[in-house]
């Protein structure tokens, strides 16, 4: 029995709102797994104004990102999903003491997408460039892989 293999926890009533939650679990199954896998400490999974409600606490910033990554693979759009998962306190270790957040590129990944994830503003990706000018040397030359320090 899984992490989530438990009852409704709040939110959906009754027989239609149980249906509904089991349906959305079942679609999102591969981000709960990642949430499991990478340890997340789950607050609450339920159903909120139709939308599977997933509240958490990640161990680091890669392992919300993990779990985001299965979120998009799912459905990029997540119309039907609220993820609140945030990052422990002091878990982001060394690039938090280097006044950073860690990104590690993923397959379809440019510094103006990643700029505008973190940014809201996909033209502040020279921000991104300059922070990591020792792992970089050209802004159109990121790879699959790479752990970028987002300042």
């Amino acid at each position: 029995m899984g992490v989530f293999d438990k009852k409704d926890e709040g939110g959906a009533a009754g027989t239609a709102g149980a249906q509904e939650l089991a349906a959305l679990k079942k679609k999102y199954q591969p981000a709960l797994d990642a949430i499991y896998a990478q340890k997340v400490q789950v607050k609450s999974i339920q159903v909120e104004n139709g939308k599977l409600a997933i509240r958490g606490e990640a161990p680091s910033a890669d392992a919300k990102n993990t779990v985001w990554d299965k979120i998009k693979a799912v459905d990029a759009a997540h119309a039907d999903l609220v993820a609140d998962i945030t990052v422990a306190a002091g878990a982001a270790g060394a690039s938090a003491a280097a006044g950073g957040r860690t990104y590690t590129v993923q397959k379809g990944d440019t510094l103006s997408k990643i700029s505008k994830q973190y940014y809201g503003d996909a033209n502040k990706y020279m921000k991104i460039f300059e922070a990591n000018r020792d792992k970089l040397k050209d802004p159109d030359k990121i790879q699959i892989g790479q752990v970028l320090t987002i300042p």
